[in-house]
Formats: C-alpha cells, structure tokens, sequence
C-alpha cells in the first residue's frame, strides 16, 4: 500500500509539473520537487515487494524487478532534475519532468503484473481510476508547496497557483465521475459498519471535501492572498490523504475502486 500510494503521489506531481506555466515558477521550486520525488521514489523502492497483482497474488518475480527498474529510473532522474533546477537549465529540467511521469505510469503499471491486466474492463477501469487519484493528489500536494513557495517568492505571478487549483478540482470532478461508477457496479458489495466508515471517510474526506477546497482556493486567489489559499490548500491535502488511504482499504477488502 505504502509503494503504490508512493507511486501515485508521484505519477500526480509530475502530471501537475508538466501541466503548470512552469516559466512563470523559479527554477528552485522544482528543484525542490524533483528531490521531494527523489525521496518518494527511495520510498516506494523499499516496500514495493509488499505488492499484490490483480489476482491477490504476490507479485511475479519478473514484474517485481521491471517495477523496480522504472521506480529507480524515477530515482535517478529526480537527481539529475534536481541538479539542472538548480543550475537552471529549464530545456533539460523539463525533460526530467515528462521522463518522470512516464516512468512513473509505466511502474505503476508493472507493479500490478505487467500490462496484461489493462486488456480487461476492470484493468481498465482501475487504471482510470489510478489515473484520478495520481491528479487529486498531485494537484493537492503541489499545490500546497507552490503555495508556500511564494514565501520566498513573493513577486512571483500567481497564475500558476490559479492553474494548479483549477486542476485540483478537475482532478477531483474526474474522481467523483470514477468512483460513482465504481459504486454502480460494487456499491452491493458494501456490507458491515467497517466497509460503510471506511466508505463515508473516501467520500467526504477523499471527494466531496477536496471538490470544496479547490472552489475555495480559488475564490480566496481573486484577491491575490497567496497565503490564504495556501492554508485551505493544505487542508485539501489532509483531507484528500485520508479520502485516498480509505479508498486503498477498502479496495484490498472489495477489489471495487470506489
């Protein structure tokens, strides 16, 4: 759960990086990213064995070691991107970002057993709905740390903060149409108080929560308060970690994304 939580997390920020005006964001926020990625990517390295395929079943050798090899590919360019924000070479720092985004799908492909599963309608729809949760989180956790960069930032344009929030809340509205099919087909499956808990926290705190932060976020940035939007996009975060880890839980009991 840890390294396909990991994973995501990762996958969303680079689709956020590579969807911003970046030129209009000093180099050293994303040098910033690329080692936050670094770290995260060293973290899904460590527990990706704890992996299941679509079955249940552990993880076959072969695709154990092919999800390994991309997530190290991931590792490795978050220092070579860090190292060229840092220099300020934006041609090849962007480079990075899309390279980081393609190993990131392509492990989070190989960590579920190969690309065999997405021939099939459910592979496909979990890999949609894999697609969802990446932007909320990424568009949530991004825009948190863009907000605060503005701290030391402060002329900074604040377009690219209004960028990230819209596409906060269209990553979530694409989360929302997910799940509600996701519950048209396994809502039956919901049976004791557990599943119900579990159910109301991915859907109040994972869903109809974020969708609120990010209409908040950005009615608060018509009147350029960087720092306020900052704080609720912060919340969004919180909510959207804990919205994200109920529906893992409740996946590994229904094999349902809701």
């Amino acid at each position: 759960m840890i390294a396909q939580f990991a994973l995501l997390l990762v996958c969303g920020m680079s689709l956020m990086w590579g969807l911003m005006p970046r030129a209009q964001v000093t180099a050293g926020f994303f040098r910033i990213q690329m080692l936050i990625v670094l770290g995260l990517s060293v973290l899904s390295l460590l527990t990706l064995g704890q992996l299941v395929d679509m079955s249940g079943e552990p993880l076959a050798e072969r695709w154990l070691l092919a999800a390994r090899v991309a997530t190290g590919l991931i590792a490795f360019v978050a220092y070579v991107g860090s190292v060229l924000w840092t220099l300020d070479r934006r041609p090849a720092g962007t480079v990075c970002v899309f390279a980081i985004l393609a190993a990131s799908i392509a492990s989070l492909i190989l960590s579920r057993g190969g690309i065999g599963w997405l021939a099939s309608p459910a592979g496909g729809f979990l890999f949609l709905s894999n697609l969802a949760t990446a932007g909320v989180l990424g568009g949530a956790v991004t825009g948190m740390l863009l907000g605060h960069w503005y701290l030391t930032a402060p002329t900074m344009s604040i377009d690219p903060l209004k960028r990230l929030s819209l596409l906060f809340g269209m990553a979530v509205a694409v989360r929302l149409v997910v799940s509600i099919v996701g519950c048209v087909l396994g809502g039956q499956s919901l049976h004791d108080g557990t599943h119900w808990t579990w159910f109301a926290m991915r859907w109040l705190a994972g869903i109809l929560g974020p969708l609120v932060i990010s209409i908040m976020a950005l009615h608060i940035l018509r009147y350029r308060n960087t720092q306020a939007a900052t704080g609720v996009l912060f919340a969004g975060v919180i909510l959207t970690f804990i919205g994200e880890m109920s529906a893992a839980l409740l996946y590994s009991e229904l094999h349902v994304p809701l």
